[in-house]
């Protein structure tokens, strides 16, 4: 069966138990879709699927960078397609999960054709970085990219480096690179599109509970270990959600219940963020907010996904 589903959400909204549920009746193969569980070293905190879920359904592209490295949407874009294809070659449906907006932007609608940029440039903007702070580089990137400044928060240093870097490689602002219309894909075979939206009340139920559970199952020890490893603070997996106070408590710094707390705070505006970007930019998908069981709610999915799929072949 030559299908995609994409399943899009905030973080804790049961997305991922959707995903493995519709693998199972489908015969599907899992993609992460997550921006941080591309990342080995982080498995509790990043909610990756564990052993049992792994044994059900088989998962791609979970845990398959080091943290040492930054995985860019266009460099996860290319990973997720060749799964992809690999996936429909042998006959299976490709079920796209994860809670990064960018990656399923990339995804299916293409990303702008930006040459490669000269690493030594990369390294100049980080050194100052590191000496002048991202609001005086936010600074300049408003003097050259004013459209893309205007975007961005003077501290989201990834973003303003990003814009840096293209603008300083290229000769051309980047929101002018990203104005031209990327060529979507056309190799996703039959494409469904889900975001899995629980209310509010019950996300934030949600979030609470798993991060007592991973507090439970070794997030403080995974983050202690982490934090030895004493990696850039720059890159993508040293920024991940939580990982600061479990760390801390590792250290001795913090009480658990004070760790919990600030990854509750830390994890609800991510949710928030994630929520503001599906409304944005996936308010033309299925939404669901699991009202009914996931088993139950992954049944009519499932009928739906044949059912389209037998129309298209006939």
């Amino acid at each position: 069966m030559a299908a995609t589903v994409l399943i899009a959400g905030p973080t804790a909204s049961g997305k991922s138990g959707l995903a493995l549920a519709l693998a199972a009746r489908l015969g599907g193969v899992i993609v992460n879709a997550d921006s941080m569980q591309v990342y080995d070293g982080l498995r509790i905190l990043t909610a990756r699927p564990g052993p049992d879920d792994e044994a059900m359904a088989p998962h791609r592209l979970y845990g398959v960078l080091p943290p040492t490295e930054a995985c860019s949407a266009a460099r996860w874009q290319a990973l997720a397609r060749a799964e992809i294809a690999a996936i429909h070659g042998e006959g299976r449906p490709a079920i796209v999960v994860g809670g990064t907006g960018l990656y399923f932007h990339a995804l299916v609608n293409g990303l702008s054709d930006i040459p490669p940029i000269d690493p030594a440039i990369r390294a100049g903007l980080v050194a100052r970085l590191g000496r002048e702070g991202a609001p005086a580089l936010h600074a300049e990137l408003a003097r050259i990219d004013t459209e893309l400044a205007a975007r961005l928060k003077p501290r989201d240093s990834q973003r303003v480096l990003r814009g840096l870097e293209v603008f300083h490689g290229t000769g051309r602002a980047l929101s002018s690179w990203q104005a031209r219309a990327p060529e979507a894909a056309k190799d996703l075979g039959d494409l469904h599109r889900l975001v899995v939206a629980p209310p509010r009340p019950l996300l934030l139920t949600r979030i609470r509970k798993r991060l007592e559970a991973m507090a439970r199952a070794g997030a403080v020890e995974e983050a202690g270990a982490f934090a030895a490893r004493q990696l850039d603070p720059l890159l993508p997996a040293a920024k991940a959600i939580g990982l600061r106070p479990f760390a801390a408590r590792a250290a001795g710094s913090l009480s658990l219940s004070d760790a919990i707390e600030l990854a509750d705070i830390e994890t609800r505006q991510y949710a928030k963020r994630q929520m503001t970007w599906a409304r944005g930019r996936m308010a033309d998908w299925d939404w669901l907010d699991l009202a009914q069981e996931t088993e139950r709610l992954s049944d009519d999915i499932a009928r739906k996904i044949r059912q389209q799929g037998l129309t298209a072949q006939s």
